[in-house]
Formats: structure tokens, C-alpha cells, sequence
């Protein structure tokens, strides 16, 4: 099966646990750190070195984009992926797939090269936004065709050369599009200097910390001194050895399993400092009423099925949003997410989403336009979809914990940033430990 391509779906029965999980779990590397360190390495001036990439659709597809412009990736070897940039051709197209990261990442990217790249993907990936991305490259200069749908497919008419300079954008509904222009950035003729104008701020800011420390360790100069302004000059990126993190996103429904079953589950090589705004998942689990601690080789959760009652503001750490809504969905109340509404524009509608997803269970949710509330728990067995979204898989996943029989219409979609999800996951419910590297 080609890896890149969207999978076949695969209906799958969530385990049920029977009785407190008592796990140790591997989880693949950081889907951010690897789609960043593939950019920047692609627009170095030597080769670069990637270590623990994760390997799935979405890192798979930011791959196969680069090669269509140009850049030698060489994944031979799993845990050992090597870049060789060269001149950024055009006259190529980009297979986006369902990946945020790869339509909003290589836009910048294939504007450096000499030619058309066209760009498509998958049919919930023409659905999503991206027209902060198209109205930046026309605004710094960059000639964009989209029939006037900003979004997918969209033709990026490139002339081997960005000016830069002063650019205002409006990045309240993702954080990819300031990580996407900075990476490209130091190639700009004159750098760039990228204000954020919207009424509501950047949601996710981690991941700008994370884009800022990645650019800095690969040698460029960034200003972020000022809020809501970045400054970024022009000038060379160095090739070097990336190392990537764990996934925390893909960790943390993990972790949630042991607040769920009242059991432990540790996570191993859990980074002591990181930029990783899943590492968020630590102080919401004690705010649950669990116990974290660093042992066993990773980070521990030591779970209380007896959640308290709480209200998060999750715009920081919205990827958390769909595991956490099941674990509340499927248990007391009230609980209460807030912050959340750019999520709305992610694989699907994910705040709808979970709102339908949990009143099937039997929940009482009310809707808000940034978030939701889990007024009551329900815990009706059923079917439960997944949206192509991967983290609707890993919330079926969760709910399934505690509700008999729960089956998924789809958890295929898990390759998104996990394959062996589905895998690992019935490992760490029926007490084997895992086995091989894990990736």
C-alpha cells in the first residue's frame, strides 16, 4: 500500500477495559518537530540528519512534497533520515492529503522555486482554510491561482526569488501559518517582519515557541521580543542533526486511559523541558484529581476515576481537546472546555463533532461556539465516527475504555500521525508491553 495515500477504512470494536491498565507505552516521534525539521532541512544550505522521525501519512507526504520540489530525502533507514537540499524547481504538483502542515508548510516553500507548483489533496483537505496562507504569498508579492476558493487546489506561481519585508497577517485561526512563513523566511531577499493584526490571538502558541527555537538552532536570526511580532532576517540555514521528541499529542490518550480505568500508564522518554504543547497534559491530569509523576523510565500517571469537576481553557493545547472531551463525555460533570473554536476548522468540525459523537453515548453536552460542556456522562454502547480525523479516533478510543462494545466506523485514519495506533492501543489495554522500537 502506498503509504501516502489515503487509507482503506477499517471498522474496529475499541477495547473494553475489564480492569485498571497497567501499561508501558512507546509512542512515535512528534509529528511538529518532524514536518519542521523536514522545512528547515529542505531549505538549509548543507544536508541535515533527522533522527526518531515519525513516520506516518502526514510526515510521509511533507517527504514526497519536498522531493516534487527538488530537496533529496533519503528514509532508508527509520530511525535515521537524511536531507540534501538543492535548487527549488517548479513546474511540479504537491499531494497535501489531509495534511495541515504540508498545505500550509510548502506554500512558502515552493514560492523560492522556478517555476508553477500546483497543489491538491484529499477531500476533506479542500475543505479546510487556508486562505491565510494564499492572501500572505500575495501579499508579499507571490502570484497565487485558486479560482477564488482560498483553499485547495491552488497553483503557487513562483518566480525563484521572495522580497519579503513588512507583512500584517491575521493568524487567529491556526498557528501554521506564522510557523509556516518564518520557516521560510531567512531566504527572503529582505527577511521578514510578520505582525499578527486579528482581533483574537494566535491559537497554539507552543507550537511558535517550538517554530522560533528550531529556526534559532538552525542558525537563523528571530526577533520575537514584541507581541504579536516576529522578526526574522535573511540569511543562511545551517544543515544539522535533528533529534525528535516523543509525540505528547499521541501520548496523552494514553495517559487519559489510566485516569479513565483508575490504573497506571507510564510513557517512555517523556521529555523533561519541551516546546510540545501536548505537554499540557500533565498539569490537566492533576487538575483531574490524578497523580503525575516521573518514574518507570518516562512519565507516569498514576489515574482517579473520580474526576473533579473543572473548567480548561485548552486554546494553547487544543489537540487535547478530543481525548479529553470523551473522558468527560463518558464520565460525571460538569466539565468544561473553552478556547477551542479554531478546531473547527481542523480534519473536521471537531467541537460538532464531539458534540454529536457524546449525545449518541447517551451525554448531555450543550455546545458553545469555542468549546463545549459535559453537563452529564452517558455510556450508551453504539457506533462511533471518526471523520477521517485521527484524534476522533483517539476519542472513540478513550470512551470505549468504559462502554462495552464501542465500535469505530473508522480507525484507519489513525495514519495520519500513528499506523500502529490501534495496535499499541489494544497492547496497553490487555497488559502486553511493547515490543521493537515503536515507530
Amino acid at each position: 500500500m502506498n503509504a501516502t495515500a489515503a487509507p482503506e477504512k477499517r471498522r474496529w470494536t475499541a477495547p473494553y477495559a475489564e480492569a485498571a491498565i497497567d501499561a508501558v507505552v512507546r509512542v512515535p516521534g512528534s509529528k511538529s518537530m518532524t514536518a519542521r525539521a523536514l522545512v528547515l532541512a529542505a531549505l538549509a544550505s548543507g544536508p541535515s540528519v533527522i533522527r526518531r522521525p515519525l513516520i506516518a501519512r502526514d510526515t510521509l507526504l511533507m517527504v514526497e512534497g519536498l522531493r516534487a520540489l527538488g530537496v533529496g530525502v533519503d528514509t532508508g533507514d527509520d530511525d535515521r533520515w537524511t536531507v540534501e537540499p538543492g535548487a527549488l524547481k517548479g513546474g511540479t504538483a504537491v499531494d497535501c492529503g489531509l495534511a495541515g502542515t504540508v498545505m500550509r508548510f510548502l506554500p512558502p516553500v515552493a514560492a523560492l522555486a522556478d517555476g508553477p507548483v500546483a497543489f491538491d489533496g484529499d477531500p476533506h483537505a479542500r475543505e479546510r482554510p487556508n486562505d491565510g496562507v494564499i492572501k500572505a504569498l500575495r501579499d508579499l508579492g507571490v502570484e497565487v491561482e485558486d479560482g477564488g476558493r482560498l483553499a485547495l487546489p491552488f497553483t503557487v506561481e513562483a518566480a525563484g526569488a521572495v522580497k519579503g519585508g513588512e507583512l500584517a497577517v491575521d493568524a487567529s485561526k491556526t498557528s501554521q501559518l506564522v510557523s509556516a512563513l518564518l520557516m521560510a523566511a531567512p531566504r527572503f531577499e529582505q527577511g521578514l517582519d510578520l505582525r499578527h493584526v486579528g482581533d483574537r490571538p494566535v491559537p497554539s502558541r507552543p507550537y511558535l515557541d517550538m517554530v522560533v527555537q528550531m529556526l534559532r538552532q538552525a542558525g537563523a536570526e528571530v526577533d520575537d521580543t514584541e507581541p504579536d511580532r516576529w522578526r526574522v532576517a535573511p540569511g543562511e540555514l545551517q544543515g544539522r542533526e535533528w533529534v525528535i521528541e516523543p509525540d505528547l499529542q499521541n501520548a496523552a490518550p494514553f495517559l487519559l486511559a489510566a485516569v479513565a480505568t483508575g490504573g497506571r500508564v507510564t510513557v517512555e522518554g517523556w521529555p523533561v523541558e519541551t516546546a510540545q504543547a501536548g505537554d499540557r497534559i500533565r498539569d490537566v491530569i492533576t487538575r483531574l484529581g490524578s497523580r503525575v509523576e516521573w518514574s518507570r523510565g518516562g512519565l507516569t500517571v498514576a489515574g482517579s476515576p473520580s474526576l473533579i469537576p473543572t473548567e480548561l481553557d485548552l486554546a494553547d493545547a487544543s489537540e487535547l481537546t478530543p481525548a479529553l472531551a470523551a473522558l468527560f463525555g463518558v464520565d460525571g460533570g460538569p466539565f468544561t472546555i473553552r478556547g477551542v473554536a479554531h478546531i473547527r476548522g481542523h480534519e473536521t468540525d471537531r467541537v460538532s463533532a464531539l458534540v454529536t459523537e457524546l449525545r449518541k453515548l447517551g451525554a448531555d453536552v450543550d455546545e458553545f461556539e469555542d468549546g463545549l460542556r459535559v453537563n452529564r456522562g452517558g455510556r450508551a454502547p453504539g457506533t462511533w465516527a471518526t471523520y477521517a480525523d485521527h484524534r476522533m479516533a483517539h476519542a472513540g478510543a478513550v470512551a470505549g475504555l468504559v462502554v462495552p462494545g464501542l465500535v469505530l466506523d473508522d480507525v484507519a485514519c489513525v495514519s495520519k500521525t500513528w499506523p500502529d495506533f490501534a495496535e499499541a492501543w489494544e497492547r496497553a489495554v490487555h497488559g502486553d508491553r511493547p515490543e521493537g522500537n515503536g515507530a
